[in-house]
């Protein structure tokens, strides 16, 4: 069982759910490879932390033997000097934005306009979506305290919803945060000022959290919460540009997913039931939070090419409005970045709605470019 706090070990990831899991969370689906740094951040370990490096499983872990125990620096010295081909130790590589020394995170201000978005701000934001929603202001996730703006009130009660809106259409309902960092408008593990982790799993504010409360609230036992489960997390999107700030957003989701379950039904059905479930919710995220350039909707760092006839591309300039033709065809990182619609010509609605019903190898796929601009792929 991973320990509950907010900067998750890669190292216990990798133990407890395997590489599979691991490579999923570290999959970029455009070009069907590794997502890459993105930034120069950890740029003076080597030329396989720069910009354009693929973070790759050995840069993010110890050394892991073939019993599933983490060495130690020291202990992986020794062995180094056995097993050249041992994984070198790089544990708390990756790390919420709130541990970070304040000189990164002033850098990173510097370089990419990183800065915290404090709990209080997400939930009022998150707050104006559900009253739209809705359509009240009551009755929803929770009230603003009158006595600090900065905190609010739950609400305790079963949420309740308008006629001709049901429990399934929240949860399948679209949700996109844009340049999410850390995610913490999709899921509230742990606070982005403090890094305090949030053990109140129930009333947690993020999009996502929110959706998972509806489904404990309204699924009758295990295998529909999984069902429903999945559901949210096929609706809830978010792209970014560091890489690592979308490691760390992909492993939020991960174990909020698997925090709510717990909750929900406790650690034992969980261990009962955490690699039938697990993979397949690494799976989604890996798709559903994706690396992005907000601007060019392409790869950060490359410019998307565009195809307009057989074997003709025009390159796009962001800052011109003139083209440059080139003959060659793109590579993977020039293109428009993919997205995929988990629940197109899904009824939700549907008396026997099964996992079955999720035809994921087959969901359409297209760009988030054409999805903004409403071009035909």
């Amino acid at each position: 069982m991973m320990k509950r706090e907010a900067d998750i070990s890669e190292n216990q990831l990798l133990v407890s759910y395997g590489e599979k899991v691991c490579m999923n969370l570290l999959k970029d689906h455009t070009t069907q490879q590794n997502i890459y740094w993105a930034t120069d951040s950890y740029a003076d370990l080597g030329e396989e932390f720069t910009f354009f490096a693929p973070i790759t499983l050995d840069k993010i872990t110890s050394y892991i033997s073939d019993e599933g125990v983490v060495a130690t620096k020291e202990q992986y010295d020794a062995i180094i000097k056995q097993t050249p081909e041992a994984r070198l130790c790089y544990q708390e590589m990756i790390r919420p934005r709130a541990v970070k020394s304040k000189q990164e995170q002033t850098q990173r201000a510097k370089d990419k306009a990183e800065v915290f978005t404090p709990a209080w701000i997400c939930n009022a934001q998150n707050n104006l979506i559900d009253e739209a929603w809705f359509g009240r202001k009551e009755g929803l996730f929770n009230a603003p305290d009158p006595n600090d703006p900065h905190k609010w009130i739950n609400n305790e009660e079963k949420i309740l919803f308008p006629e001709g809106k049901t429990w399934q259409d929240y949860v399948a309902d679209m949700r996109l945060e844009i340049t999410c960092g850390e995610a913490p408008y999709l899921c509230n593990r742990y606070d982005a000022v403090t890094g305090e982790y949030n053990q109140d799993v129930k009333y947690r504010i993020g999009m996502l959290d929110r959706k998972l409360r509806i489904v404990s609230e309204n699924t009758k036992d295990s295998k529909e919460w999984i069902l429903w489960a999945k559901v949210a997390l096929r609706s809830t999107y978010g792209f970014e540009w560091q890489g690592d700030n979308l490691l760390l957003a992909r492993e939020a989701l991960f174990f909020t997913f698997e925090e709510h379950y717990i909750a929900q039904f406790g650690e034992k059905k969980f261990n009962q039931n955490k690699m039938r479930m697990m993979p397949g919710a690494a799976y989604i995220i890996s798709w559903n939070v994706w690396q992005m350039d907000g601007l060019t909707y392409g790869l950060p760092g490359y410019q998307p090419f565009v195809e307009e006839k057989r074997d003709k591309y025009v390159q796009l300039s962001l800052f011109s409005g003139d083209t440059k033709e080139e003959k060659r065809k793109p590579s993977p990182h020039e293109r428009f970045c993919l997205i995929k619609d988990f629940l197109d010509g899904v009824n939700i609605h549907k008396a026997t709605l099964c996992s079955k019903d999720f035809h994921d190898q087959s969901a359409p796929k297209q760009t988030f470019e054409s999805i903004v601009n409403k071009t035909q792929q």
